[in-house]
């Protein structure tokens, strides 16, 4: 588990994100930015423009997974802990918690986190603020849910972009860029979103993503991609990309998805039998469309 981390963290073609449906923090790094490593036994790293800090405990399981859709498809690997492991603060209102000791890096220790109170079971999303007058206004909200009609708190959060931390059992995401404006689309880089209709739905993940029963994804890598760079762009398939993530299906993926997706990129028919149901499906779309990219 630690070998996996430590060496999803050194390629900068890996992206990075943690949290919960609806509400995820992001972290990638550019490959000439520089990156300070975590220096006090976490994974990770930190960059001006956000960090990573992880550990991997002994409870984590690696999901390896691929989602096909129309005309591409997506690949991740799943940081899951059990049900009974993963529960962290769970509060429904803002709630200051105090300075940030865990920070990623020292000058933000003396921050002050505050719950956003998301009501999440396995991830606090909070705020770290330096500012008085905005430790003021969260102080002066405290115990009020969030996105209660007429609570002044989101406003105030947008304009002022103060650092967003995603915190679970496994470790945190810090985010330092700039809150987009509504309606704008944040740059490819470290970025959260929080989006209340996904949140009132009240999963743990998305219904494509074939994490077992019993198990709860507080976070998740996603190794380069063979036919997109960092920002989605189309690139030509790149087939040291696409055979190193199947080094990782075959590590930490369900063995029969990865049985079906080897029989697709070797132009056999899929075994009907194991080719039912949705996760299967999905999977035989993703390396359809692999198969297609890899004659071009």
């Amino acid at each position: 588990m630690e070998a996996l981390l430590r060496a999803q963290v050194a390629d900068p073609n890996c992206a990075w994100s943690l949290g919960s449906y609806g509400a995820v923090a992001a972290f990638r790094r550019d490959p000439d930015e520089p990156a300070r490593p975590q220096d006090d036994g976490r994974i990770g790293l930190a960059t001006d423009r956000g960090a990573l800090a992880l550990l991997a405990l002994p409870a984590l399981r690696p999901v390896a997974y691929e989602t096909g859709f129309t005309g591409s498809w997506s690949q991740a690997v799943a940081l899951c802990l059990p049900v009974a492991a993963c529960a962290m603060g769970r509060r429904a209102v803002l709630t200051e918690l105090g300075p940030d000791a865990a920070a990623a890096r020292p000058q933000d220790r003396d921050g002050i986190l505050f719950d956003l109170g998301l009501g999440l079971d396995a991830v606090d999303a909070c705020v770290r603020v330096a500012a008085p007058d905005l430790i003021g206004r969260l102080r002066a909200a405290c115990g009020r849910p969030l996105f209660e009609p007429g609570n002044p708190v989101v406003a105030a959060l947008t304009a002022s972009s103060p650092h967003r931390v995603f915190i679970a059992r496994i470790g945190r995401i810090e985010v330092y860029t700039a809150i987009p404006a509504p309606g704008s689309i944040a740059e490819p880089g470290p970025h959260s979103h929080i989006l209340p209709k996904l949140l009132r739905l009240r999963r743990t993940h998305a219904a494509t993503a074939p994490i077992p029963q019993g198990w709860v994804p507080v976070a998740a890598l996603h190794p380069a991609h063979p036919g997109k760079d960092a920002a989605g762009r189309a690139i030509p398939f790149d087939a040291a990309r696409h055979a190193a993530f199947g080094r990782l299906l075959a590590a930490w993926g369900d063995p029969v998805l990865a049985a079906l997706r080897r029989a697709v990129l070797s132009d056999e028919e899929p075994d009907p039998v194991l080719a039912d149901g949705r996760y299967a499906r999905s999977a035989i779309r993703a390396a359809r469309v692999q198969r297609a990219a890899m004659k071009w």
